[in-house]
Formats: structure tokens, C-alpha cells, sequence
């Protein structure tokens, strides 16, 4: 059921916010500044692309103010405009009742744009 619903994703706007964050991944790259960033958002493209069956959790090396400070950074790099296009396609898939596991997929997504440092990406069990 998970790779019916990941491949479904991928039609409705997995693969659009993917590429997003793909991007945005590879320019905060270029320079030495951005790579923390960049790798933060290398991991919320994949993600992104493929997010049945994964969950987010609270990272256990996340007990310093780093990841705060970094998320506050992010928030005004790039954060906003990716969590904007997430609420964005989750509300246009909220109208059907097919699209409602998508757009909570996309609200799930929004959140963790907007803070993705101090979090872990897993498998769900």
C-alpha cells in the first residue's frame, strides 16, 4: 500500500516539491555557508519524493542551541517559500476526498520545512 501511495504522491505534487528542495539543496551548496543547509534539504527532497512509510523524530544529538540557531537561519533562507508551496498543494488537495492522505502528507512536510534541524528521518514500524 505504501508504494501505491508514494507512487500516487509523485502525481500530486511530490515530484514538483521535491525538485523544489533539490534545488534549493544544490545552490546552498555552492557555497561553504550553505552546506549544512543544503545537506538538511538533500534530506527533505528525498523525503519528499518518497514520504509513506517514513517519519520524522526528534534527533538525540539535538540537545545544544546549534539546531535552533540553524533553524532561525532557515527560516529566512529558503524555509518559508517551500512550507508556503506544501500548505499550497495540501489546501488544492483537501477539496477532493481522494487528495485528503496527500494534502496531510504535504501538512506534515510544511511543518518539518519550516524546522528541519534537530529532527531524524525513519522508517515507521
Amino acid at each position: 500500500m505504501r508504494i501505491i501511495g508514494n507512487l500516487l504522491w509523485l502525481i500530486f505534487g511530490g515530484i514538483i516539491t521535491a525538485i523544489e528542495y533539490f534545488v534549493v539543496s544544490i545552490i546552498l551548496m555552492i557555497t561553504i555557508i550553505g552546506i549544512p543547509f543544503g545537506v538538511q534539504t538533500l534530506k527533505l527532497g528525498v523525503l519528499a519524493l518518497w514520504p509513506f512509510g517514513k517519519t520524522t523524530v526528534q534527533s538525540e544529538r539535538s540537545s545544544g542551541c546549534l539546531h535552533i540557531i540553524f533553524n532561525i537561519i532557515w527560516i529566512f533562507i529558503g524555509g518559508i517559500w517551500i512550507a508556503l508551496s506544501h500548505v499550497i498543494f495540501g489546501i488544492i488537495l483537501y477539496i477532493t476526498i481522494i487528495g485528503i492522505p496527500f494534502g496531510n502528507q504535504h501538512f506534515k512536510l510544511a511543518s518539518l520545512a519550516i524546522m528541519p534541524f534537530g529532527r531524524d528521518i525513519v522508517d515507521k514500524k
